[in-house]
């Protein structure tokens, strides 16, 4: 090949290479902090695009559940997890400081139950939540859904303003705890939790009945989307009996202008029996998980693509 040929056939395949580039669709998937269930979650769906469905999807690294509401709302990411309750308020400009109503943000499917998880030692005399009153608590990450329900439960039951309030993510609380820099922890996601494993490692913890101070309170009037539910005995190290608590619904959403074809696809390519499987490896709470239960805990409106999905199982009709 003569060098004049060789320059214009490099030519030519530099600029399908470049155009392949420019038009291949990249799609960002926000999870939650390093370390949480949420970004294990994201983790896995973007393996999943990538080996299983051909796209491009990468996880990132987030504040959590209300930094991701905001996210696909301004189609700064295209996925991301997220809280039921918090897409609902943020639907109906209900969060926290904020009346906007982020009408953008779709839900795509149901992941898993995130219960609350209210974590004291057992030496420390503390048997209801209300006795939190005047401790220091750790109440998850600024902008994340965990510090979005600790301040929506402790409001309730009437002591938000008078606990000494850290905003730290789940395993700057347990290192906070076992280091007896605060009273107490709250997490708000699948269990069993790796931080409050750690914290069971080094103390003697109790996990608090928060479903009871809740009911008294009139949470789940105010807030019907969360529900009841039971964490089994020896869940955790020393913890010998079941909890009752509360819990809502981790969900995967889409931005409204994600197309429906390839919500469609990447819903198709996790809710396989391959990807079930791949999810549940990659966290143990991914067992709840189905095809049959797809659209549980979900009160909002469902992206384009997630409907046809679900029509096509037989789930919506």
């Amino acid at each position: 090949m003569t060098y004049k040929l060789f320059k214009m056939a490099f030519t030519l395949l530099l600029i399908l290479f470049l155009s392949m580039s420019v038009n291949a669709q990249v799609y960002k998937f926000s999870g939650g902090p390093s370390g949480g269930t949420f970004q294990y979650y994201a983790s896995a769906i973007s393996t999943l695009a990538k080996k299983d469905a051909d796209m491009r999807v990468l996880a990132s690294s987030s504040g959590g559940a209300i930094e991701n509401i905001r996210l696909v709302d301004a189609n700064k990411s295209s996925f991301a997890v997220t809280y039921s309750g918090n897409v609902w308020q943020a639907l109906n400009g209900k969060l926290t400081n904020d009346d906007k109503k982020y009408e953008k943000i779709k839900a795509v499917a149901y992941l898993y139950g995130a219960p609350a998880q209210l974590v004291v030692k057992q030496k420390s005399g503390i048997d209801n939540p209300k006795q939190l009153a005047d401790k220091r608590v750790g109440v998850g990450n600024a902008g994340s859904g965990a510090a979005a329900n600790s301040e929506l439960f402790f409001k309730q039951i009437g002591i938000w303003d008078k606990m000494s309030r850290e905003n730290l993510g789940y395993r700057q609380a347990a290192d906070a705890f076992n280091n007896n820099q605060i009273d107490a922890f709250w997490v708000f996601v699948g269990y069993p939790n790796a931080s409050i494993i750690e914290a069971a490692l080094q103390s003697d913890i109790k996990l608090l009945d928060t479903y009871n101070a809740g009911e008294e309170a009139g949470l789940f009037k105010d807030y019907p989307y969360l529900s009841k539910v039971t964490i089994p005995a020896n869940t955790y190290k020393g913890q010998d009996t079941e909890v009752n608590t509360f819990q809502d619904a981790a969900i995967w959403v889409a931005s409204s202008e994600v197309s429906a074809d390839a919500v469609y696809k990447l819903l198709s390519t996790v809710y396989s029996d391959a990807g079930l499987k791949h999810m549940v490896e990659v966290h143990k709470s991914a067992k709840a998980m189905s095809v049959a239960g797809g659209n549980k805990g979900i009160v909002t409106p469902l992206h384009p693509g997630a409907e046809k999905f679900w029509k096509e199982k037989g789930i919506l009709k």
